[in-house]
This record gives structure tokens, sequence and C-alpha cells, in this order.
């Protein structure tokens, strides 16, 4: 799959048929996720491969009560190891970077699920004390994430989303410029709109060439039919043929 058809196709999935994964499969999915970026390579997290039902339960359980997750064969909990962040980076490292290097991962994992044909689904809503329960998360780490996948049992449409418009600024802060405002709101509208405004000029200039030709096709015309009428004209008065009888 192209990846940017990869990016738009992909949904969040919470319904998953009762079908076995392949751990091949599941090993590209897992290799995606390593090979996201981490701040300066750090690699500071781990992953926890789960598909047994009591334990997914107990993850269901830390992650609010959302019981669907059980359905997906596969659970894979993102955790962070942020004291290696905090040594090369300090506060930032721990709390940001950390942070930041597992949503690189989540998202590189979600992708790869959709481009081999599964469904996936990113849970960040849990318990931390009880999602280090479930799955024997020491204290030195924290969990991030959860991705759930499997192979789909629904077919979840597209949510709205905003315009790219709405999203962009140029150079600094709420600063746009009118022309991009009107091909990045709404481009398939301004392609047309300039699209149109082509047509009128080419047609315009069109109008005019075909005009000029016309006049130069009469003026042409004049000149030949002069020509003939002069030839005609001489040829009768040398035969004689053009005299009158007295």
């Amino acid at each position: 799959m192209e990846t940017l058809d990869c990016i738009r196709t992909r949904r969040s999935v919470r319904k998953y048929l009762d079908k076995t994964v392949s751990i091949h499969i599941i090993g590209q999915i897992l290799e995606a996720g390593r090979m996201a970026p981490t701040a300066g390579n750090l690699q500071n997290y781990k992953f926890i491969l789960v598909m047994e039902k009591p334990t997914k339960r107990a993850i269901a359980e830390a992650c609010l009560q959302q019981y669907w997750m059980e359905t997906a064969p596969v659970h894979i909990v993102v955790v962070s190891e942020p004291q290696r962040a905090r040594q090369f980076y300090g506060e930032r490292g721990e709390k940001l970077y950390s942070v930041q290097n597992c949503a690189a991962i989540v998202e590189n994992m979600l992708l790869a699920i959709t481009d081999r044909g599964l469904g996936g689904c990113w849970v960040g809503a849990f318990d931390n004390e009880m999602m280090r329960r479930a799955v024997g998360i020491p204290e030195y780490c924290v969990p991030q994430a959860v991705v759930t996948t499997g192979y789909a049992d629904e077919k979840p449409v597209q949510p709205n989303r905003f315009k790219l418009w709405d999203h962009v600024f140029l150079k600094k802060w709420d600063s746009k410029i009118s022309e991009l405002d009107i091909s990045m709101r709404q481009p398939s509208t301004h392609i047309a709109k300039k699209t149109k405004e082509a047509e009128k000029i080419l047609d315009k200039h069109a109008h005019k060439v075909m005009n000029k030709i016309k006049e130069h096709a009469v003026t042409v015309h004049k000149k030949i039919k002069k020509h003939l009428d002069e030839r005609k004209r001489k040829k009768e008065g040398k035969d004689g043929s053009g005299l009158v009888e007295v």
C-alpha cells in the first residue's frame, strides 16, 4: 500500500473477528514500531505483547472498563523508560521526549497494521497502577499506550476533520496569505475557479485571433480578386477580345 493511502485509510477499529494473527505479521508490526525515531536515538521503550484472555481482560479493566478491547486477538502495551531520557535531557527528556518517542512508535505500528490488512486502535486512557499490575511494569517505567490489533469486524467511516487551512500559519502565529487561504480551504473549488478564469481569457484571446484571421482573409481575398481582374483586363486588351464594335 502507498504510504499516503495507508495514512488516509487508517481507522480506529474497536470490533475484531475471532481470527488468529500470525506471529510473522505481529513481528512486522513490532518492527515498524522499533524503526520509529526517538530523541537522541535513546530507544528508551519496551513492548509487552499480550494474547492471553485473562491478561487482556485485566488490560481492558485498567483501560477504564473498555471491554471491547477483549475482542482484539493482540494487545501491545508500549512502555517508556523515562529515567534514561532524564540522564541526557533532564526534566524535558523525562516528561516530554519519552512520551513523544512512544507516540511516534504507536503511529508507526498503526500504519503497519493498516498496511497488513488488519485493524488497530490506540488506547491511551487507563489507570497507570492497574496497568502496572496487569502486565508487571516496574516502578521506574511508565505505561504510555496500548495498541489493539486483529482482523477488523467493522469498517469505521472517516470522522469529520477540520480543513488543512484551519491548522496552518505561515511564518508566524495567525499569519496567512489570502491566495493560499482560498487554495487550502477548498482546493477543488479554487482550481475550478481558476480554470474557468483561464478559459475565459483563452476564449477572449481566441476570439480576437479569429477576428484578425478573418480580417486578414478578407484583405487577401480582395487583393487576389483585384490582381485577377487586372490580369483579365490586360489579356482582353492584347487579343482584342475586349474591343467593342462601332
